[in-house]
């Protein structure tokens, strides 16, 4: 039985060979190795500074760390393969000698840069894509034997804030999913995560309808990523900036739990331990 009586499954994900089991819910810290992520607070360009903030993250809470070396924030120009790799071998170098224990994400788009990095260590693909990027990625994670976070984004970070439309939203994302999930399952990839895309494509009114209806992305059978963390659908409705929204990132996370979210990506980790621990307890009384 999972650890706690809200979760309806069980999944073991085979992370190059380590299980990694989702029986409760699980935070996965974000470390952008890059100058111009939308919120500053995440930016580390040292090795040092990065092995701090794991440290200090893996003591909060932190199951997994997800290392993105480009900005995928709105409006953001791409960078290439071999830049974007050049900032991650280090940082994936340093963190599997401090912490050979954390299970290591790298979020990127590039099918070659997925295989660099699950050969130096890493353990788990984070595509905002879902292979739309680069059409090598999919076939890629096959080989790779490694989970696989697929999620919807409608157009790319440069232009999808321009205009973003949908007839129904969770129709349409659901739609999305179950013709990926397909396509990932027919060339052998069998450990899927299934992330909304909140904040890729979606205005403010998508992103409070799919937090609502999060609960419907229960039909792919799969666990579901959470990234809401600070991000523009809070700070813009409340009028503030991303370094203050850290209490509306906590409500939102409260909600995210309520409607079936399996694993938070954030910046706070301890804000986010703490939400899942209070959630927990409410559930078990």
């Amino acid at each position: 039985m999972p650890k706690n009586k809200a979760f309806r499954n069980i999944w073991t994900l085979n992370c190059a060979g380590r299980l990694l089991v989702i029986d409760q819910p699980l935070i996965m810290g974000i470390i952008n190795i890059t100058e111009d992520s939308f919120y500053a607070g995440s930016r580390h360009m040292q090795t040092d500074d990065i092995l701090r903030t794991a440290e200090t993250m893996l003591q909060q809470g932190a199951a997994i760390l997800d290392l993105g070396a480009q900005s995928t924030r709105p409006g953001a120009q791409p960078i290439s393969a071999d830049e974007e790799w050049q900032r991650l071998q280090p940082a994936i170098a340093a963190l599997k000698k401090h912490f050979p224990e954390a299970y290591l994400s790298v979020d990127t788009y590039y099918a070659s840069v997925a295989r660099r990095a699950v050969d130096a260590g890493a353990e788990i693909i984070n595509d905002i894509s879902a292979g739309n990027m680069d059409q090598d990625m999919i076939a890629t994670v096959a080989t790779l034997r490694v989970p696989y976070v697929i999620m919807h984004m409608q157009g790319t970070p440069a232009t999808m804030q321009l205009n973003p439309h949908y007839e129904d939203v969770v129709k349409e994302i659901t739609a999305f999913f179950i013709e990926k999930v397909a396509i990932c399952r027919q060339v052998g990839i069998h450990d899927l995560i299934v992330d909304p895309g909140f904040g890729f494509g979606k205005n403010l009114q998508h992103n409070y309808t799919l937090l609502r209806h999060l609960h419907v992305f229960h039909v792919m059978d799969l666990p579901l990523l959470v990234g809401i963390s600070r991000k523009s659908m809070i700070y813009r409705l409340l009028g503030t900036t991303s370094e203050q929204a850290l209490n509306g990132t906590t409500a939102l996370h409260m909600l995210a739990l309520e409607q079936g979210a399996h694993i938070l990506r954030v910046h706070d980790v301890r804000e986010a331990n703490e939400v899942i621990r209070l959630w927990s307890y409410y559930h078990e009384c």
